[in-house]
């Protein structure tokens, strides 16, 4: 959502019209920051159903969540195919913006005969033979061994992913649309933007001449966020993260705490249940809810299960990271950390308060991770971002209507 929000205001400020096609519970937040909103699913997704499926999924790891997530996609493909359509239609909708990993979308403005854009808010789905499957945490590897390995991946992939596809199958041959071939053919033909920079991917030697490394899609000036700047006081501070699906752990955050015990530094962990966590540490502060950017300018490192959002943000300022991925594409996201050079890992079955001080001291200590970091952070700067984003959508809008005329 944050991506979409920040692409949202950057293009109403340029004079678009800007509509969500989303479920009821995500209303009250898009219409609180004045974009338009189209309620779809109402059915299947009655109000309060977004917060228990993200309370299930926070208690799930590994295949468990990767499968319950593959029926949430198939759930959702279902309400897209058969919602979106006409809601599109009553909205006189010109472009149409799809998340990559809702392949439903491109089949919908195929159907309605609309140009679209992908946009890539996780890793990019764009599969090469030497890139690992993004549900993986394997290391890159351009050889036999790897390329063979990566093959196995994405048929598995593939085979995961069947109920979803089977279900655009039909649809699309309701529609009287070919069937699609691979899960590329659901990616935009005229325009695909990712939010990752281009140093943060393993290499790449085949993407399309349409895809587009902007960086993090974000903006400035979003709601005011208390919290005590005076308890700051100098010492590095770690930020410590889990996002918005995993942070209900209460029992890595206590991880967390333990591990700053006795280190000469501070911690704030931002989402935590402070009621869950006992007491903590003189050094470490627990707030449900902080300013994450304000305070990743004041941080020397990030603690986190390796959410994209995070990690750019931390690696936008040049902040190198700590990371114990937990699910889905986290293991992926936390092996480029790696490649790059800007943090450590630690799987998520060796995480104990000794195991992570000892890292947390070993990136803190080390100079060639922040380097690293900043060297990312430079990228990100020359990326574009939001207006980037814009332009390439603008270009898009622009050369479809030339050639309607």
């Amino acid at each position: 959502m944050n991506p979409f929000m920040a692409l949202a205001h950057e293009l109403q400020a340029r004079g678009q019209k800007v509509t969500f096609f989303q479920i009821p519970d995500l209303e009250a937040e898009i219409c609180s920051e004045e974009i338009g909103f189209c309620p779809i699913g109402v059915k299947e997704h009655p109000l309060g159903s977004l917060r228990k499926s993200l309370l299930e999924l926070s208690q799930r790891s590994g295949l468990s969540a990767l499968r319950f997530t593959v029926r949430a996609i198939q759930k959702t493909t279902e309400t897209i195919c058969r919602d979106a359509p006409a809601a599109v239609k009553r909205a006189h909708v010109d472009v149409l913006l799809v998340d990559q990993t809702e392949p439903a979308g491109g089949s919908v403005a195929e159907y309605l005969g609309l140009p679209f854009v992908t946009i890539c808010n996780a890793l990019a789905l764009n599969r090469e033979p030497a890139v690992p499957p993004p549900f993986t945490p394997w290391k890159y590897r351009d050889d036999w061994w790897g390329r063979t390995r990566n093959r196995l991946g994405n048929r598995i992939s593939d085979l995961i992913l069947a109920p979803v596809r089977e279900t655009l199958a039909g649809h699309r041959a309701e529609w009287k649309l070919p069937a699609l071939a691979d899960l590329g053919a659901t990616f935009s033909p005229l325009a695909q933007i990712s939010q990752q920079p281009r140093e943060f991917d393993f290499p790449r030697r085949s993407l399309p001449e349409v895809f587009h490394y902007v960086g993090p899609l974000r903006r400035p000036g979003r709601r005011r966020v208390d919290f005590p700047w005076e308890w700051l006081d100098g010492r590095p501070l770690i930020y410590a993260s889990l996002g918005t699906l995993q942070n209900r752990n209460a029992k890595l955050f206590r991880c967390f705490a333990e591990a700053c015990r006795g280190l000469d530094v501070q911690m704030v962990m931002a989402g935590a249940a402070k009621e869950t966590l006992g007491s903590l540490p003189e050094n470490v502060l627990a707030v449900s809810y902080a300013p994450q950017l304000e305070l990743l300018q004041k941080a020397s490192l990030t603690l986190s299960h390796g959410g994209l959002n995070t990690v750019l943000d931390s690696l936008a300022c040049g902040v190198p990271l700590v990371v114990m991925p937990i699910t889905y594409e986290q293991p992926a996201i936390a092996q480029r950390v790696r490649w790059v050079g800007a943090g450590e890992t630690i799987p998520i079955s060796r995480v104990n308060s000794s195991v992570v001080s000892a890292q947390l001291s070993r990136v803190l200590g080390d100079p060639v991770y922040a380097k690293a970091a900043k060297r990312i952070a430079d990228d990100i700067r020359a990326a574009g971002g939001v207006r980037r984003a814009w332009q390439l959508i603008e270009n898009v809008s622009r050369s479809e209507t030339e050639s309607s005329i």
